[in-house]
């Protein structure tokens, strides 16, 4: 790996102390007073998960390359993304202020009370999809999944699997759809959910679960250093440095994958919605950005501005038609205590 990618890698992992940020500052500003240098981040959940070591990995990249000035990355919490999501809808005709996002809030809009909806913002950027991994302690029984799946089918109670997302995230519905595609009754799949990797990971170590599905960046440095079994991986291929076959190769009929993308507030003219595509796009195209998405096993998966905002369409009809074939009405959590 080079320097570079060694520096942004490290980048991404350290979770960083959030200051709460007051969000006065995102009112609307006309185009002429809009500058590079006053780009801000919103991640919508807690730091150190998926959406915030992106977002940091993002501002590293736009600063080495000269595109802006490091953008302020601010966390949000609450509602599995949804509170985000509002806070984004709400800050409508702000052109400097881009928000992380991905499934999860595509989740959060159809399990959640929310006041927000995903035709409300502004599309700018699908940047890359990663594949869920399926872990187990390193004293676990099973040592391939084809064992935690006789077992699992035995006695689909006997197992508990936790996730870091709420009903209709990616750790939620890569669960159930595994249980579904080797024969288990969704309904009866004990499914514990925690805030994110790092209490999840907390949980596999103690034995509060069995299993734990994830992202693979929140779990890469635990996977790297043998902390943690790799059972499969969910996408179409293996995931370099990751040892474990992809579940098509363990006999599984399923694929699945996670993704990351920006959305903007509603209300921008397209000069200013044009701005920020530019910028996502420069990073995108960077060499810094190519070797961040090696680092950290991530595969481009890269869509613009119309383009994205229908694939947010299907996704969410997507996630919706999952949750009913899982027998899930809208707005129900169904999570194992």
């Amino acid at each position: 790996m080079s320097r570079r990618a060694r520096e942004i890698a490290r980048c991404a992992a350290v979770v960083l102390a959030v200051l709460p940020v007051a969000l006065a500052g995102c009112s609307a500003t006309s185009p002429e007073a809009s500058a590079t240098d006053q780009l801000r981040i919103m991640v919508p959940n807690a730091a150190g998960g998926g959406y915030d070591t992106t977002a940091r990995t993002v501002a590293v990249v736009l600063e080495q390359e000269g595109i802006t000035e490091r953008p302020e990355i601010f966390n949000l919490e609450g509602g599995s993304g949804g509170v985000g999501l509002a806070r984004t809808v709400h800050e409508r005709g702000n052109p400097d202020l881009l928000m992380m996002m991905g499934l999860g809030v595509v989740g959060s809009v159809h399990t959640n009370d929310i006041a927000a909806d995903l035709d409300q913002v502004t599309p700018v950027a699908r940047l890359l999809s990663e594949p869920e991994v399926v872990l187990v302690r390193t004293t676990s029984e099973h040592r391939g999944l084809r064992s935690l799946v006789r077992a699992w089918r035995e006695d689909p109670g006997s197992i508990v699997v936790g996730g870091g997302s709420l009903a209709g995230g990616p750790d939620h519905l890569a669960t159930h759809l595994l249980a579904q595609a080797v024969r288990i009754d969704p309904r009866k799949v004990r499914y514990r959910q925690y805030d994110g990797g790092g209490p999840l990971l907390a949980a596999l170590f103690t034995g509060r679960v069995d299993v734990a599905v994830s992202g693979v960046l929140e779990n890469i440095e635990q996977v790297r250093a043998g902390a943690v079994r790799v059972l499969a991986v969910t996408g179409e291929h293996r995931v370099p440095g990751v040892e474990a076959p992809t579940l098509q190769e363990a006999g599984v009929p399923l694929e699945f994958a996670n993704w990351r993308g920006f959305v903007a507030p509603p209300g921008l003219t397209p000069r200013e919605r044009a701005r920020l595509v530019s910028i996502v796009t420069r990073m995108h195209d960077s060499p810094s950005w190519r070797e961040a998405e090696q680092a950290n096993g991530w595969t481009d998966a890269f869509l613009t501005g119309h383009a994205f905002g229908s694939f947010l369409d299907e996704e969410s009809a997507r996630v919706r038609e999952l949750l009913a074939r899982l027998g899930m009405e809208p707005g129900e959590q169904q999570v194992t205590p």
